[in-house]
């Protein structure tokens, strides 16, 4: 799964309404991606029942738990100084806590943090979240607790996240799990199990209480949102199985964003992350026909290099890749497009690495998260492959991807100078407590003078200067899309 890591947001402890019925308290951390902070919502949902309120003090809470990315060796050394941090308040201010680590992480390492370091009392992997009541009563009557057995039909449809830290306008909501794509680098899918979609009424039902509560923008989430397939229940895998009815009334990424873009005609839909082999035409022409649904799409490629991609048992070819992009541009023009990219993967040439230079010209990626290859445990490539790249030239070579995107960054930013642009106001501009900051439909940000206009609004935007990747401007007015 390629995963979009906010470096902003990692490590927020999450808060959410009391209820003065609520007795005990829960301090809750998240890392990772985005599936990771939606997974900490349904959590604290599920523990909000089980009379626990939230806290942003560590030193008073009942129960501290960490919600866990293994997609990055620096992701795992972070948490472990957490777990750390946890256990001396444990010793020295509150014996009585109880430490708890949930998801990625939790199910890979399982052992060592229960049995061999000792250092929680509760392990739960992605697909256990509904299990908690269960291993909190375990863990209070003093026994260790671990369930991070993986499900074939677990999506949390049924339950309503509560909404950590929001803004009020922007939401994630999640419509697969699990990940059917074997990439040798990536740990999802022993982490999160194989790949099985939400019931879309279910989503719609979700969409709709996020609409009557004021949210504005919905980005449909999942390991690999394009594979969406719902047919009754069960895995994606097993979807030639299915009855002739099950198939005929089968419903796919396409159907699932028409819906919601027909359903919801004045909120914005994004959806990430797409895995390019699954990026059908289909969900190309819903974004053209329907101007609910932004502009945008996270199109991963990790590499420009053919060889590197089978290396990395990517399902699909360089060329592939850009008849894709090719189709991109011909159906949206103007389309934003972002990618993910890891240089120094095992046995990474120059000329791959040059493969992947040119790759990113011919694109013109917006935006783009670059790292450099580190071997994660429990992936094929660190069971058959060696790191071979020296870590210099792993640097030297991240260091080029990322001048290159700052450059094309540049470029791609100043297309909508003199443009007039939708933008959803978000928040308050970081720079200035006079100018609002929101995104347009493309994900570029852009700021401008408060005036009137409020968090929510959709405001029309006369783009006069811009940065590397920020517009400036000045709003002319509301969007079509404003509703009062």
């Amino acid at each position: 799964m390629e995963k979009e890591i906010n470096e902003k947001i990692q490590g927020q402890s999450l808060v959410l309404e009391q209820k003065k019925e609520n007795s005990k308290k829960l301090f809750i951390e998240s890392y990772g991606c985005a599936m990771n902070f939606a997974d900490s919502e349904i959590v604290a949902s599920i523990l909000t029942e089980q009379g626990y309120n939230t806290t942003q003090n560590l030193e008073e809470a009942d129960l501290v738990l960490v919600n866990t990315c293994s997609i990055r060796d620096k992701a795992e050394q972070t948490i472990r100084k957490r777990l750390e941090k946890y256990n001396a308040v444990k010793r020295s201010i509150n014996p009585g806590m109880k430490v708890g680590v949930l998801g990625c992480m939790a199910e890979r390492l399982k052992d060592q943090f229960l049995e061999q370091e000792k250092i929680v009392d509760m392990v739960v992997g992605p697909d256990a979240y509904k299990d908690l009541p269960n291993l909190l009563k375990e863990v209070e009557e003093g026994r260790d607790a671990i369930n991070v057995i993986l499900s074939k039909e677990e999506t949390y449809g049924d339950v309503a996240p509560v909404r950590l830290n929001s803004n009020g306008v922007n939401a994630f909501v999640s419509i697969t799990r699990g990940c059917d794509n074997m990439c040798t680098f990536c740990v999802v899918p022993f982490t999160r199990g194989r790949e099985r979609s939400r019931e879309p009424q279910s989503i719609i039902e979700e969409i709709q209480d996020l609409w009557d509560r004021g949210f504005k923008e919905i980005c449909l989430l999942g390991q690999n949102v394009d594979s969406f397939l719902w047919y009754g229940g069960g895995l994606k895998k097993d979807f030639d199985k299915a009855s002739e009815m099950q198939k005929a009334t089968a419903v796919d990424f396409a159907q699932l964003l028409e819906m919601c873009a027909i359903q919801f005609p004045k909120m914005r839909f994004r959806f990430s992350t797409s895995n390019p082999q699954d990026m059908h035409e289909e969900v190309l022409h819903v974004i053209a026909k329907y101007p609910n649904v932004c502009n945008y799409i996270h199109l991963p490629v990790q590499s420009g290099s053919t060889r590197i991609l089978k290396e990395m048992n990517r399902q699909h070819t360089r060329e592939e890749y850009m008849e894709l992009i090719d189709k991109i541009k011909r159906i949206l023009p103007g389309c934003s497009i972002s990618q993910d990219m890891i240089s120094g993967f095992p046995t990474e040439t120059e000329e791959d690495h040059q493969d992947t230079l040119s790759l990113m010209e011919y694109v013109d990626y917006d935006f783009g998260y670059m790292f450099s290859y580190s071997e994660r445990p429990g992936t094929l490539a660190a069971r058959k492959m060696k790191d071979d790249v020296p870590e210099e030239v792993k640097k030297r070579r991240l260091q080029e991807i990322v001048d290159l995107q700052q450059i094309i960054s540049e470029r791609r930013t100043a297309r909508f100078l003199n443009q007039t642009v939708e933008v959803l106001i978000e928040k308050e501009s970081k720079k200035s407590n006079a100018h609002w900051s929101g995104r347009i439909s493309e994900n570029v940000v852009a700021v401008f003078p408060k005036e009137h206009y409020k968090v929510g609004d959709f405001v029309m935007v006369k783009v006069n200067d811009c940065t590397t990747a920020t517009l400036i401007g000045e709003a002319v007015g509301y969007s079509d899309m404003q509703t009062n």
